[in-house]
């Protein structure tokens, strides 16, 4: 069973006190809502509970930009994006994971 936590920790990649601070230096609130749930406006996707590994793309996607491959344009989440190292990334992705969200999942 310890066994089975260390490999989840691991899989999660990064540090949810880091990615805390993260979001609330990079003020995400201001769009995503204060809880990461709740955006400000329909067309803002709420983060809470998403899993890591999307975070992870998304956020990597927003940093390459329109132009690069796999690349998102957007210019508030690509001069949000611009400055996370991958560690950034990591952890703001296992901050996000980690809260409770209304995500659902189809089958």
């Amino acid at each position: 069973l310890s066994l089975a936590v260390i490999s989840c920790n691991a899989f999660a990649g990064g540090d949810i006190d880091a990615g805390k601070a993260a979001v609330q230096s990079h003020n995400c609130a201001s769009c995503h809502g204060a809880n990461l749930n709740t955006p400000i406006d329909p067309s803002y996707p709420k983060l809470a509970g998403q899993h890591a590994d999307y975070i992870v793309h998304a956020l990597t996607a927003y940093k390459r930009g329109g132009d690069g491959p796999n690349g998102r344009s957007n210019a508030i989440m690509g001069a949000q994006a611009k400055p996370l190292s991958d560690k950034d990334m990591q952890d703001i992705a296992a901050y996000i994971h980690s809260l409770p969200g209304s995500l659902v999942v189809s089958k």
